[in-house]
């Protein structure tokens, strides 16, 4: 059982261990397994960057991913620990530092979920429960930062339409799942209140299309064009001026990287002409 709430190794001492794993000095074999994965989770948010992104994270990927070196009762423990008590840790808050925890877990989550597809660890509740997770904190999260000044990535919306990419492709997932999951997904892509300036419309978009293309129906996403044609003049009239031009900022990044990627699929070309009004407006 992971312990993450009573980590063993602090950030400095974690720090010296990954440091070593990354550079090939200390075999993934050598170390504690459970006190450092203890310790991984645990700093998973860490305000400093390099641990945060350059070694837990890196690390992480390259245990779950590229070499598949954790067993499947210590990757169901985790995923455990990241529903439990890490994705929404401050959830709700905005402009404080538990959005890196957040983010980071998604990525994490998102990991797992690879690696559930290809080894089949989880359990189908299980995937469900990630499934309904996500719905909820797409629904709660209200911090939109992407790059911090001196902390580093926060990218909260990329990390967890990520995730959602990798729960799509799941089989475990239902397709009944894909309205909710699109219409979480479309909400935080039309946000008036932060402007997405690191590329979060592109990362919100790729588990869209990757529904689309596992038979998400047209007929939703062209529903919500028309409602976005709709919004678009109700901000304009009942929104201030900055909120009007952040959602506009947000809609028109997220209406060109649509139409590019369904150029580039001949079989939504009835959605691309859409998207032509809609931008020509």
């Amino acid at each position: 059982m992971i312990h993450v709430k009573a980590a063993p190794l602090n950030e400095e001492q974690l720090k010296r261990v990954l440091s070593g794993v990354k550079a090939g000095e200390i075999p993934w074999t050598e170390v504690h397994e459970q006190e450092v994965i203890s310790s991984m989770m645990t700093h998973i948010g860490s305000l400093d960057a390099e641990l945060r992104d350059d070694l837990i994270f890196s690390i992480f990927a390259q245990l779950i991913v590229e070499k598949n070196q954790l067993k499947a009762e210590l990757m169901e423990e985790m995923m455990d620990l990241c529903l439990q008590d890490l994705l929404f840790k401050g959830i709700g808050e905005k402009g404080t530092d538990t959005v890196f925890t957040r983010a980071f877990t998604s990525l994490l989550m998102a990991l797992l979920l690879y690696r559930d597809k290809e080894d089949d660890f989880l359990n189908a509740t299980k995937v469900v429960e990630v499934k309904e997770a996500f719905l909820r904190y797409l629904s709660l999260e209200e911090d939109y930062r992407g790059y911090v000044k001196v902390k580093g990535w926060a990218h909260s919306m990329a990390h967890a339409a990520d995730a959602v990419d990798e729960l799509v492709r799941n089989e475990k997932t239902d397709r009944d799942a894909y309205p909710e999951l699109f219409r979480a997904l479309w909400s935080k892509a039309l946000i008036y209140d932060h402007a997405y300036i690191h590329g979060e419309e592109e990362r919100i978009l790729t588990p869209i299309m990757e529904m689309l293309n596992r038979g998400l129906a047209i007929t939703l996403v062209e529903g919500h064009m028309k409602e976005l044609s709709f919004d678009w003049h109700e901000h304009k009239n009942s929104a201030t001026m900055e909120q009007y031009l952040v959602f506009r900022n947000n809609a028109k990044a997220f209406l060109k990287s649509l139409y590019i990627q369904l150029d580039q699929n001949s079989p939504f070309d009835r959605l691309q002409r859409q998207v032509e009004v809609l931008l020509g407006k």
